[in-house]
């Protein structure tokens, strides 16, 4: 067993580090509380344990550590030099210990935790802050941190722990990921004001084989879907401009840079005209993502009750 090693051998140079932290750390609690008492008998009442296992806890830690933390005078103990020293690191490790502990009862506080929550950029200025605004009506200290990027990155933070929920599109398929289908959101043609189109209303995709296309970068869902309906339109897009944002590719329409498939702006944009296309059928559906099996707070099961129940309803679209 571990406690039956010698402290040359814990403290050879080839020992390691992680696994050192992994001994002591359970003995840090026992450590402080002798340290504060002075005594071994009051300390092991005050935490609750045997005043023989906390006496065998000190002996081992000073034998992995490789030093004497206490002069011991019958059950009275004081601490030597090098004790005092590393209660000093041992009382910051346990106040951070607290602290994180403070933390995360917080996050999960049915009334006041928090929601860490993914969203396209193109549902940032009216789609999310609506259903922030919508969902605190019950809800009023809840507290959200926020991420808006592209689909594929915000799955990447949901991988890793760092988003409870996303809203994304297209609704991904993949089997360590639970998605749900939220909302569909068509997509225009969006056109100069000067264009030869934009004196009409509908337009078919075929019609501007020939038009320089302004598009998202590669790995943006919207761009693969771009791409994907040009296909079924008998035609690739040529690529004037690769950008991030839907609102500065609007901008480059009207600047007469070319034309682009886009979601409905949360404001008319002057400059521009935009086109309903009648084929093929252009839309996107908006789902919402979380990880499989991953356990929710109260706050972030909450939320997802929220979310799905705006099934059909999630977006607000100028017509």
């Amino acid at each position: 067993m571990a406690h039956n090693r010698s402290s040359r051998e814990w403290l050879s140079p080839n020992s390691n580090e992680e696994d050192m932290g992994l001994l002591l750390a359970p003995r840090l609690a026992y450590f402080a509380a002798v340290a504060r008492h002075e005594h071994v008998t009051r300390a092991a009442h005050d935490l609750g344990v045997p005043q023989s296992t906390l006496s065998r806890a000190m002996v081992r830690l000073e034998q992995d550590l490789g030093v004497a933390l206490f002069a011991r005078k019958g059950r009275t103990v004081s601490l030597t030099p090098a004790g005092r020293t590393f209660l000093a690191s041992a009382e910051r490790a346990l106040a951070e210990v607290e602290r994180s502990a403070d933390a995360v009862r917080a996050d999960a506080d049915p009334s006041a935790g928090r929601v860490a929550f993914g969203f396209l950029h193109t549902l940032g200025s009216e789609t999310v802050p609506g259903l922030i605004r919508a969902f605190r009506v019950d809800h009023p200290k809840v507290r959200f941190t926020l991420v808006q990027n592209y689909g594929e990155a915000m799955i990447e933070r949901l991988r890793a722990g760092d988003l409870d929920l996303c809203l994304t599109s297209p609704v991904p398929d993949a089997p360590d990921l639970v998605a749900r289908r939220l909302d569909e959101q068509r997509l225009r043609l969006v056109v100069p004001d000067d264009h030869r189109l934009a004196v009409r209303k509908r337009v078919r995709l075929a019609e501007a084989a020939d038009e320089t296309f302004v598009t998202l970068e590669p790995g943006y869902g919207l761009r693969r879907i771009t791409d994907a309906l040009c296909a079924e339109a008998g035609f690739a897009p040529r690529i004037a401009f690769e950008g991030e944002e839907a609102e500065t590719l609007r901008g480059l329409v009207a600047a007469g840079l070319g034309v682009a498939l886009l979601p409905p702006p949360a404001v008319p944009r002057p400059g521009v005209v935009e086109l309903t296309v009648t084929a093929p059928r252009a839309a996107r559906e908006i789902g919402v993502a979380w990880l499989d099996g991953h356990p929710d707070t109260p706050p972030v099961a909450a939320f997802k009750r929220f979310l799905l129940s705006r099934r059909g309803r999630l977006l607000t679209e100028p017509e």
